[in-house]
């Protein structure tokens, strides 16, 4: 596999979403695409399968719920049993309409917390990671997308210049 990627820019975000379309009808391979904000229609156009992230969210807010069921019972029953209000202390079953708060906020907690460490770890980001940006115009008005060059590098230019790109650059990846 080459080691060199063409950067093209685009000024406008359905050109960008024509031209992605194009290089892959080309049969080319689409690296990156960097936009300044989500453009609709592009995870499709880059034919990128959908996320498994609804799924980890459910299982993290299961998660959520299971540790508040037995914090409750293990704090409110087990370990510290108090007469509070009246309610019986000897079954969490009976309490359980007055926990359901409680079981709600840490299943939403759980699933929260973990989906955004889950997004950062997936991701690649975080605090003491790198910035993997290859162009900074791309937070601000500008959009990149990154190509494999595979083959004739000036065929893979024309391509990118006629379906609308402003700018082309050949670069090493790192």
């Amino acid at each position: 596999m080459s080691n060199k990627v063409i950067h093209a820019i685009f000024d406008d975000d359905d050109v960008l979403l024509s031209a992605v379309k194009k290089v892959r009808e080309a049969k080319y391979q689409i690296e990156e695409v960097f936009t300044p904000f989500p453009v609709h229609g592009l995870e499709k156009a880059m034919g990128l399968k959908n996320t498994r992230i609804a799924i980890t969210a459910f299982i993290y807010g299961l998660t959520g719920l299971g540790f508040a069921i037995w914090m409750m019972n293990y704090m409110m029953i087990e370990d510290w049993p108090k007469n509070i209000g009246g309610k019986p202390n000897f079954s969490y079953a009976e309490n359980m309409p007055a926990f359901v708060p409680i079981m709600f906020e840490l299943t939403v907690f759980f699933a929260a917390h973990l989906m955004v460490i889950t997004f950062y770890l997936r991701s690649k980001i975080g605090p003491f990671v790198k910035a993997s940006n290859p162009d900074p115009r791309t937070t601000d008005d500008k959009f990149l997308m990154e190509v494999v060059v595979e083959g004739d590098e000036k065929e893979i230019t024309d391509l990118l210049s006629k379906s609308g790109a402003i700018e082309t650059k050949i670069v090493e990846k790192q």
